[in-house]
């Protein structure tokens, strides 16, 4: 049972309805979790403040990713797995990145398997990565900047992956093609 309300723009608060138009006209549709998140405006304004703030650091479209697929496999969101699978595929990911993501195994690229097991870090030590690890992430020629901009990913998405667990999200009939669940 659900006790949140999926709004539209006339239905949600009145702080959050320019930001569901706006969402709504980047999409072409109104995305179940946004409708959702919608009955808290300051956290609908929240994480799209920093998911503007990820998209902005210095990593690449498809490292952000990494991170994002890395967090939304992990806390098991099967929204962002879903959406993020299709932003790949626009990306020109490969099938086999994909796929090792979507099942968070290891990555055919050394590069990015760095990035994924130093966010899977982040997450597990709730930042405080070990300095071995950190180390790896650094020998893989990232920066430090890039550590804290996985640290803005892990907070954007962590928002996310956790209200969309919370009212339940749907998955919309356009994500349909890259339905998952997680492995047991």
């Amino acid at each position: 049972m659900s006790v949140f309300t999926e709004h539209t723009a006339e239905t949600a608060p009145a702080a959050a309805r320019r930001t569901i138009e706006g969402v709504q006209g980047r999409f072409g549709w109104l995305p179940t979790p946004v409708a959702l998140m919608a009955e808290s405006p300051q956290l609908l304004a929240g994480f799209l403040t920093a998911n503007a703030g990820f998209e902005q650091t210095d990593l690449t479209p498809l490292e952000r990713e990494v991170v994002v697929l890395a967090v939304a496999t992990t806390n098991e969101c099967h929204v962002c797995v879903a959406l993020h699978t299709g932003t790949l595929t626009q990306l020109g990911a490969s099938n086999e990145l994909i796929a090792a993501l979507r099942s968070a195994t290891e990555l055919p690229v050394p590069r990015l398997e760095a990035l994924r097991r130093f966010t899977l870090a982040v997450l597990a030590h709730r930042g405080a990565v070990p300095d071995g690890e950190l180390e790896d992430f650094l020998a893989a020629g990232y920066q430090p900047r890039h550590a804290l901009d996985v640290v803005l990913g892990v907070g954007a998405y962590t928002m996310s992956t956790f209200a969309n667990r919370l009212t339940r999200a749907s998955l919309d009939p356009p994500l349909a093609a890259h339905a998952w669940t997680p492995t047991a």
